[in-house]
């Protein structure tokens, strides 16, 4: 998942939304079940504070009455944290009696802590008993008329609702812990698979990009179905307007070659005469021009094209045979070495531009030109390959000034060697429409270096 995904941002709504609703849903159970614990212990010491009620209200002498161990021996031992305590409270007729476990201490009273009573007339809440040890207490006024106005108390101790909610709670951080990875994992496993056809739709892209498809094929899910077809629509559209494009581009240049040829077949009988002159320099010139942006617009049209592919070596390997060929009488020594390489465009601009750095290379060689194929990572930084064809020769090479010159249009270094001056300039533009570049530089051979960077399939 790569940052400002689709992907990464359902993962993490969904991871989000997860994590949100289990913590929630963790507190409210704990709370939950904390109320419920306390309302198991409030019983509990609800039976214990009725059995002292019932004690206290039994018709004997109230002086008289000390109320039993409840049947807990917790009661018995001091500072367990279990008490009951029942206080008179009729004016001049204090009286206080207490379990053994209260030893010499005593409760706290709810009522005098503003605690409100309930429907029953008791009232429960938290105190902290002796040594700070924290306390449910339940109490109940008891007024029996003339034998007196009592409070009875049973308290126990707090720990074991504190004990038993955290059990609880661990239970539950590692019930959800391990709910919280299930349905991470479950929430990847959907995304991938919701994501799917969108990942079926960018390997198509690159299949086409790189040539190996020329649409995008299968079935696709309704919702991005429509785009699908639009692409297809879109290759198939284009398609189309490349080839009225060409089509275009050669009938033009036929119209304009025409009369071109017959304005220069007029003025060539006139031999010296300045106005034949003039015309057969300005008809050269415009055929120059004419072929130039020709040219341009014919590659223009070409690079629209999707998916074109061709492989390198073969064409360097015509070239060369070719080339050899032509200079056979000089006895050149054509080396081509490289691996496996595949430029992204088409194979009749890659003939033209290898084509015009090898002849410019034998056109100057002594003896020997290397042509050497090399793929590489183009930017360090991306993941974006280029394929490098390196020509060198060993003749005299040029100078830093002249290299700068060597790509003009139409410029010649030696007019002693035949060619017309644009076959550099016409590999500078070609290399530049494909988003390449062609640098010039000395040969180890002592000739010149021609570095030729395209970009991969």
């Amino acid at each position: 998942m790569r940052a400002n995904s689709l992907a990464l941002r359902l993962f993490v709504s969904a991871t989000a939304s997860a994590v949100i609703i289990l913590v929630i849903t963790g507190i409210v159970l704990s709370s939950l079940y904390r109320q419920a614990v306390e309302r198991a212990f409030d019983r509990r010491l609800g039976v214990y504070l009725r059995t002292l009620v019932a004690d206290v209200a039994s018709p004997e002498d109230a002086g008289d009455k000390i109320p039993p161990a409840l049947g807990e021996p917790l009661f018995e031992l001091p500072l367990s944290g279990w008490y009951w305590q029942v206080t008179r409270l009729d004016a001049g007729k204090t009286d206080l009696r207490a379990s053994r476990s209260l030893w010499d201490g005593g409760l706290p009273h709810l009522q005098d802590l503003g605690i409100p009573a309930g429907s029953d007339g008791s009232r429960e809440g938290y105190v902290n008993g002796q040594e700070d040890q924290k306390l449910r207490l339940v109490e109940r006024n008891i007024d029996l008329g003339d034998e007196g106005h009592y409070l009875v108390a049973v308290a126990g101790d707090a720990a074991e609702i504190t004990d038993e909610t955290r059990s609880f709670d661990q239970a539950l951080v590692i019930t959800f812990s391990i709910l919280l990875v299930v349905l991470l994992l479950t929430t990847m496993f959907q995304v991938r698979f919701g994501l799917a056809p969108l990942k079926r739709i960018t390997d198509s892209l690159t299949a086409i990009r790189s040539g190996t498809a020329e649409r995008l094929a299968g079935e696709f899910p309704v919702e991005i179905a429509p785009l699908a077809r639009e692409t297809n629509a879109l290759i198939d559209a284009n398609k189309e307007i490349v080839e009225r494009a060409r089509t275009h581009v050669g009938n033009l240049a036929h119209a304009l070659k025409t009369p071109l040829s017959v304005m220069v077949n007029e003025a060539t009988p006139r031999g010296s005469d300045a106005l034949a002159l003039k015309v057969l320099e300005q008809a050269a010139i415009m055929r120059d021009q004419v072929a130039r942006h020709l040219e341009r617009a014919r590659l223009a049209a070409r690079l629209t094209v999707v998916g074109s592919v061709t492989d390198v070596a073969p064409v360097v390997t015509a070239l060369a045979r070719t080339m050899e060929k032509i200079y056979r009488d000089r006895g050149l020594i054509i080396d081509v070495r490289g691996g496996e390489a595949r430029f992204r465009g088409e194979r009749a601009d890659l003939e033209e531009m290898i084509g015009n750095l090898v002849d410019n290379a034998c056109k100057w060689a002594a003896e020997r030109v290397v042509v050497e194929v090399v793929r590489e990572r183009r930017d360090p930084a991306s993941d974006a390959q280029a394929v490098r064809i390196v020509v060198d020769d060993d003749g005299r090479g040029l100078s830093p000034s002249e290299r700068e010159q060597a790509g003009m249009r139409g410029r010649r270094l030696d007019e002693t060697k035949p060619g017309s001056g644009l076959g550099l300039s016409i590999v500078v533009e070609l290399a530049a429409l494909y988003g390449g570049e062609l640098k010039l530089g000395a040969a180890p051979l002592g000739g010149l270096r021609a570095e030729l960077v395209l970009p991969a399939g």
